[in-house]
């Protein structure tokens, strides 16, 4: 949609600063007029949503709660250690409870279509893989997905196998019964490259292309092979899997169709972003034709760039999950996510407008973040941005939005 802002006030920043020294945002009041153009489409993106584990024991239907961790034998205890911070959790919850806010926000925002990375195996599989944090939901909690009406999930990520294969074809299957596309895992690697295809009003397509890279922890023997289950893995950020993506995409996309390649890679924690991961997203613009790169891997949010025009979200953070109570690497505040909003025009593949509702994980469901919290992510956008030349500014009802 086109925008036509002016401001009416400007404030001063708050005199406090926030965690890291990072000086505060400057807070703008605007007014928006906007204009509805048919060729624009808006997308909504989030970084990883973790339903399995302790979500999974507060849902209506629990998976048996055994687990194989060093530091946890069952699942149940991460519901204790949430409810140790901040109070109990009437349980069992609805499916729609882990949303929490977002689900008015999603409803206001209306986009056309709804994406997240999706790490844990929706499965009653036992065969689990021995790799230390293993998340599974069970199959019967899906309408906690639907309840999002959540249009296509990332499946190329360091859970999606952790119940096997057994596991993972349960989760193709219950996805795909929900009426839930997915892309980076299947059957065989034909199904795990396939991108999925979300239609959207007036003909138009968005392919989501979903991949993974070893870098994010995923195992190199979870790779799909022409007969065997697996993920979209990247051996490599080289020139030659940019053009075998290319060849993917040019074998799918239609006149008018939007591209986004959901990359799972780099490690958990720490705002880096080294030169592979972005060489390799340019790369992915100039060469194979992608118009928005949905990154994560990384529990935190990270920097943002556009690159002739087009979106890199290097790092989208954690969205739902069960960490409270888990002490380590406060500093980064992974109960601090981003409600992505893109919209971009499909004639072009350009951004039009981002627009990211800050968010907090509390009680096992999403709230919008305090004023304080809104103005912590926004100083962290904008100073890992100052190598892009992104700038994020705060508006009155909380909303940050890339300049």
């Amino acid at each position: 949609m086109q925008l036509v802002s002016f401001f009416v006030a400007t404030l001063a920043c708050l005199p406090k600063k926030a965690a890291g020294g990072l000086p505060h945002l400057m807070i703008r009041c605007r007014l928006e007029m906007k204009t509805k153009s048919p060729n624009y489409i808006s997308i909504f993106l989030c970084g990883d949503v973790m339903t399995g584990r302790g979500i999974d024991q507060v849902l209506p239907h629990p998976s048996a709660p055994n687990i194989y961790e060093s530091y946890m034998k069952s699942a149940v205890g991460y519901v204790r250690l949430a409810e140790q911070v901040n109070g109990p959790i009437s349980k069992p919850v609805e499916f729609s409870y882990i949303w929490g806010d977002a689900l008015d926000e999603l409803q206001r925002m209306a986009p056309d279509v709804r994406i997240i990375n999706l790490e844990t195996a929706v499965t009653k599989s036992e065969d689990y893989e021995d790799k230390g944090i293993n998340y599974r939901m069970h199959p019967d909690n899906i309408p906690c997905i639907t309840a999002a009406r959540i249009d296509a999930c990332c499946l190329a990520n360091n859970h999606t196998l952790d119940w096997g294969h057994s596991g993972l074809i349960e989760t193709l299957e219950t996805l795909k019964k929900a009426g839930v596309k997915s892309s980076g895992a299947g059957r065989d690697l034909q199904e795990a490259e396939a991108p999925a295809v979300v239609e959207v009003p007036d003909n138009a397509r968005v392919l989501m292309f979903s991949v993974g890279s070893e870098k994010s922890g995923i195992p190199l023997s979870w790779v799909a092979m022409a007969n065997r289950p697996g993920i979209h893995l990247l051996r490599d950020f080289s020139t030659q899997t940019v053009l075998s993506i290319k060849s993917k995409i040019e074998g799918v996309k239609q006149p008018g169709d939007l591209v986004i390649a959901s990359i799972h890679w780099g490690g958990n924690w720490g705002y880096e972003i080294p030169w592979d991961q972005r060489e390799f997203a340019r790369n992915l613009i100039d060469e194979a034709g992608v118009d928005i790169i949905h990154g994560h891997s990384s529990h935190h949010v990270k920097g943002i760039e556009v690159y002739k025009g087009k979106l890199i979200l290097y790092g989208c953070g954690d969205f739902i999950n069960d960490y409270e109570g888990i002490g380590g690497f406060e500093e980064f505040r992974a109960d601090l996510g981003l409600m992505y909003f893109v919209t971009v025009d499909l004639l072009t593949g350009r951004l039009v407008s981002l627009q990211m509702t800050p968010t907090q994980i509390k009680h096992f469901s999403v709230h919008r973040a305090s004023r304080i919290d809104a103005l912590w992510l926004g100083d962290i956008l904008n100073h890992e941005g100052k190598r892009f030349g992104t700038l994020i500014e705060l508006n009155d009802d909380n909303i940050l939005t890339l300049k």
